[in-house]
């Protein structure tokens, strides 16, 4: 497992090293310069995720998903649950790449996707090592197609944060492609958004409709007779549900400390709503793998609160670094936990990387 505390340790460095002091008053952190470091990051990241071998629960199942492409003509890609995925697995079967070329592409969008949420933070080493013991460990190594939907979700979240809500709902659609539960995001931006709210609600409603009917109805009896019918249970839901109410909580408490734009701050106190309704709903819910998975996209909520945690308790005007270290050994203890007692957690042990198991 030593690859995983590998990455952990270098972001737990970048993020003591890159520690920016709590502005005084209502100063403005200036925006993280995309250098040589994040560039570095960045590839190392997609290599370790869309190169690896052999590592997450459901990695015969992916190169299933190939090799059922394998000579099948183009408009295959039409009858596949997750359109732009389907079209990833035929150009890996068909012109080369095989899953490894599914996974590297699927690698660089949720990359692509955290990088741009975590730079909008104001810690943003900070976020990224919060995200590494499981949106980057977990989901991103285990849950490709669902993993791409979070990235390029973070992104339209950023958008949205900007005040651009087309632009939200445009990659909210392209995330909808890789894995149709993304949409589950629109209601909570659009119910938490002020300004014009009557066209809002209608584009919102619209879209929503429209990916319902084109993405969503036609595998509706699968996902009810899968997940519902069949009351699929994952272990460990409990903690991840609760892993998001916690944040949710003290964002609700410390909201007016965590530094949020006038356009993102309803959607994120809708968000930290969301995830505490979580805990009774996953009570309720005869199968906790369909919550399970729906939170999944409460998981950047988790790298926005814990990110924050310096400025929102420590002093303006310094370098927190003590609740930088609590936030870093949080984490950290989430990992340890996950790697040594997680139930499936033997699926991603020991870490491969396939250029060195060709070799």
């Amino acid at each position: 497992m030593w690859p995983y505390w590998l990455l952990f340790g270098l972001m737990a460095f970048m993020a003591i090293a890159a520690q920016r002091p709590k502005p005084i008053g209502n100063g403005a952190y200036p925006a993280p310069h995309v250098g040589f470091t994040w560039s570095i990051y960045f590839v190392l990241l997609v290599l370790m995720i869309g190169l690896r071998y052999e590592v997450g629960g459901d990695w015969s199942t992916y190169e299933e998903h190939v090799s059922n492409m394998w000579r099948a003509p183009m408009r295959e890609i039409f009858n596949y649950s997750d359109i732009a995925y389907g079209l990833l697995n035929w150009i890996g079967a068909n012109i080369g790449g095989d899953v490894y070329f599914v996974n590297t592409v699927s690698a660089i969008l949720f990359c692509w996707g955290l990088f741009v949420f975590c730079r909008a933070q104001p810690q943003p080493w900070l976020a990224m090592l919060v995200a590494v013991p499981y949106l980057i460990v977990v989901v991103a190594m285990g849950y490709t197609r669902q993993g791409v939907a979070i990235g390029l979700a973070m992104i339209a979240i950023i958008r949205l944060s900007e005040g651009r809500m087309t632009a939200f709902l445009a990659w909210i659609a392209f995330a909808a492609l890789f894995h149709k539960s993304a949409v589950i995001l629109v209601p909570f931006a659009v119910f938490a958004n002020t300004k014009n709210k009557y066209f809002k609600y209608i584009s919102a409603g619209s879209l929503v409709f429209v990916l319902f009917s084109i993405l969503i109805q036609q595998n509706l009896s699968f996902y009810l007779e899968n997940y519902i019918g069949e009351g699929l249970e994952s272990t460990g839901a409990g903690i991840r549900i609760a892993m998001n109410a916690v944040p949710a909580v003290l964002l609700l408490l410390l909201a007016g400390r965590m530094g949020f734009s006038s356009e993102s701050r309803g959607f994120w106190l809708f968000m930290a709503l969301g995830a505490i309704m979580f805990v009774p709903v996953l009570i309720l819910s005869p199968s906790s793998t369909a919550v399970d998975r729906l939170a999944l996209y409460w998981i950047p909520l988790q790298v926005l609160v814990l990110s924050r945690i310096p400025d929102a308790l420590g002093a303006p005007g310094k370098v927190n670094i003590f609740w930088a270290i609590l936030v870093i050994l949080y984490s950290g203890s989430v990992m340890a936990v996950w790697l040594l007692f997680a139930s499936h957690s033997s699926y991603w042990l020991p870490y491969e990387f396939y250029p060195s198991v060709a070799l």
